[in-house]
């Protein structure tokens, strides 16, 4: 049986951030009834660097085009510039008349595509209507992109972020200390500062039983000096950005996952957290009321509300049953969200889309 051939499109496998660790999984877990080149469009530094291994990749794309068959080109897209970017490879695919499926990812497409001017926004969507299939990440996002770029409802899939889940989590009994951690960029657009200033505000007495761990790159001078200032110097701790293993590490060590953004698709460290079985603090944006019920299986705060999230740490602080209903809750409900699930997902999509 031939098998269908993909040529993938993102950010470079040596990024961090929630998309390369979806391309990675997809990557390592993809059905054998699949092959997939993957050609990175994005990488971190200069401008000159940025626009040279965008034109590299699309280079890469049309000898790929020109030289080999292909059944697929499945591109990762963002939002900001990576909008126009993945704009320009879609109508190379279009032009060699190959399916085109695009996977958005993007946490403030919204914001993106509502600040277009109008002759631009009917560009886009004049373009992505011509895509094969539209992968987003929540019904809430299908419900955007649909009308807003005018794609045609059946050729859009759902199919939330996949998620790697250990086949046993740490007993957390231990409760002379309770860590507190945030993963992702840090930055306003998560909420990293106004989580410190949270448990700036909580008790004495809790704050000297908890810790705040900072796992992730972005802005964290920024967040050192909120720190600083705060006199949290004892309290909070910034590790940068982890492997895989380390970050898992971190999280079978943890007690409470906290990530309350403002603006978020549906974030790949809510998700690890909660295959670790942690109870969560996060914001209902994006897709994330989708997957988190408040009190059933994580708590939900008001993106800005200091006091709220506050509230929200306090409660889990001091509540170690909570701590534990909540973390098993949410262990149970990201099961469906398995890697091997999410793969036979898209392998089903891939084929959808090479047979039309």
């Amino acid at each position: 049986m031939n098998k269908i051939k993909i040529v993938m499109l993102g950010d470079s496998l040596e990024h961090h951030g929630g998309i390369v660790t979806v391309e990675k999984l997809i990557l390592q877990n993809i059905s054998t009834k699949v092959q997939i080149q993957h050609i990175a469009t994005r990488e971190d530094g200069s401008a000159i660097h940025k626009i040279s291994v965008f034109a590299k990749g699309l280079f890469a794309l049309l000898l790929r085009m020109l030289s080999q068959k292909t059944d697929v080109v499945h591109i990762h897209m963002a939002d900001w510039g990576s909008v126009f970017r993945k704009a320009v490879i879609t109508i190379i695919g279009l032009v060699f008349r190959k399916p085109v499926l695009i996977h958005a990812h993007g946490p403030e497409f919204h914001l993106t595509y509502n600040s277009l001017p109008r002759w631009i926004q009917k560009g886009l969507s004049w373009i992505f209507r011509r895509c094969q299939g539209f992968i987003v990440l929540s019904n809430s996002w299908k419900d955007f992109y649909v009308p807003n770029l005018g794609l045609e409802p059946e050729r859009v899939f759902v199919l939330p972020n996949p998620v790697s889940v250990p086949d046993k989590i740490s007993d957390r009994q231990d409760n002379s200390k309770v860590k507190l951690v945030f993963s992702g960029r840090v930055g306003q657009r998560k909420g990293a500062f106004d989580l410190i200033k949270a448990f700036a505000n909580l008790p004495t007495e809790q704050q000297d039983r908890a810790e705040l761990v900072f796992a992730g790159d972005g802005d964290i001078e920024q967040g050192l000096d909120l720190v600083k200032n705060l006199n949290l110097v004892s309290h909070v701790t910034f590790l940068g950005w982890l492997s895989t293993d380390k970050k898992d590490e971190l999280l079978a060590n943890s007690h409470i996952f906290v990530l309350p953004s403002y603006n978020e698709a549906l974030p790949m460290a809510l998700l690890e957290a909660m295959a670790w079985g942690l109870p969560v603090i996060t914001s209902p944006v994006g897709g994330i009321p989708e997957i988190v019920t408040a009190h059933q299986n994580g708590l939900l705060v008001t993106p800005g509300d200091i006091q709220q999230l506050t509230e929200a740490m306090q409660s889990l602080i001091k509540n170690h049953n909570l701590r534990e209903t909540l973390g098993h809750n949410a262990r149970s409900s990201i099961l469906g969200f398995d890697v091997k699930v999410y793969c036979d997902n898209l392998l089903n999509i891939y084929q959808s889309i090479s047979n039309n």
